[in-house]
């Protein structure tokens, strides 16, 4: 088997179109088009479904993939830097909610790209998720231990939440304390329920039953700026609003409890840049566990 092509045909399958690929392969499309035709004439299969939106494995290439990503996953143990040390490289896609990958993960990723400069890393910081059962991300940072799928998943970390006010309002810091939300006329902001991407999300009826936004986003680092700049009273992360001299927390007493989940398809799990940034990660976690978790 030609691992020159199955690299070629692993990258599409990654990134589902030609162009994307090839970005990632620095190389032109035309080149990564010619490597998996080539890949397939050889094998007599077609492994891609060609349609308008990008590459779509059919069974044969679904069937390809674990044995490619094993060879990979040998390409990059044969690659030893001279002093014996791996020198990892390749592309790691990592999708993670944005609160953690915006305020967690990457103020501290300098650390782990000086270890491993030639690795490429796309960190997908958003609303949503990526999937690692269809391979749309080599791991995924999740809010809920997936039930289904070739995965492996993992606790990474517990994380606390809680009710957190303008500074510049000790008003409302007064008001809070002294009745409920929905009798103190404070604007609340949160979710928009309809768009809510994770039902771990829905917890402003763990503030009070019956709790409900009326100053909405999808994003929870919009929130935050929402609350710092006096437009009402709403839940953050801990880790997201730690240090922040323009947010206050109310209610000190009240904490939601949540976590972090780590999954990746079983068959990338032995790659070495794969272990490396999860062993990387879990130090961080362990030496970050009083922002995750404040006492």
């Amino acid at each position: 088997m030609d691992w020159d092509k199955l690299q070629y045909f692993l990258f599409v399958a990654r990134h589902g179109t030609l162009a994307r690929a090839a970005a990632a392969l620095h190389v032109d499309a035309t080149t990564v088009s010619r490597r998996v035709s080539a890949l397939e004439a050889a094998l007599q299969q077609t492994l891609f479904e060609r349609t308008p939106t990008g590459f779509v494995l059919t069974a044969a290439g679904r069937a390809l993939v674990p044995h490619a990503e094993a060879m990979a996953a040998a390409a990059a143990r044969i690659h030893m830097a001279p002093d014996g040390g791996s020198a990892l490289s390749g592309q790691l896609r990592v999708s993670v909610s944005e609160g953690f990958g915006n305020s967690f993960i990457a103020p501290r990723l300098g650390g782990f790209v000086a270890a491993h400069p030639e690795l490429e890393i796309d960190l997908v910081a958003s609303s949503g998720f990526l999937n690692p059962s269809r391979r749309e991300a080599d791991m995924a940072i999740l809010l809920a231990r997936p039930r289904k799928g070739p995965l492996i998943t993992r606790k990474l970390s517990d994380y606390s939440l809680g009710l957190y006010a303008p500074a510049a309002r000790p008003d409302w810091h007064d008001a809070v304390e002294a009745a409920p939300l929905s009798r103190a006329a404070i604007p609340v902001i949160g979710y928009i329920p309809d768009i809510l991407y994770a039902p771990e999300l829905d917890y402003l009826g763990e503030i009070e039953p019956g709790l409900r936004a009326n100053i909405r986003s999808s994003s929870i680092l919009a929130q935050r700026r929402m609350i710092a700049g006096g437009a009402g009273i709403g839940v953050l992360p801990c880790f997201l609003a730690a240090g922040d001299p323009a947010l206050v927390r109310v209610r000190p007493a009240q904490t939601i409890a949540r976590a972090f989940w780590l999954a990746l398809h079983r068959d990338v799990a032995p790659q070495p840049r794969i272990r490396a940034f999860i062993d990387w990660l879990d130090a961080e976690v362990r030496e970050s566990r009083g922002l995750l978790v404040p006492v």
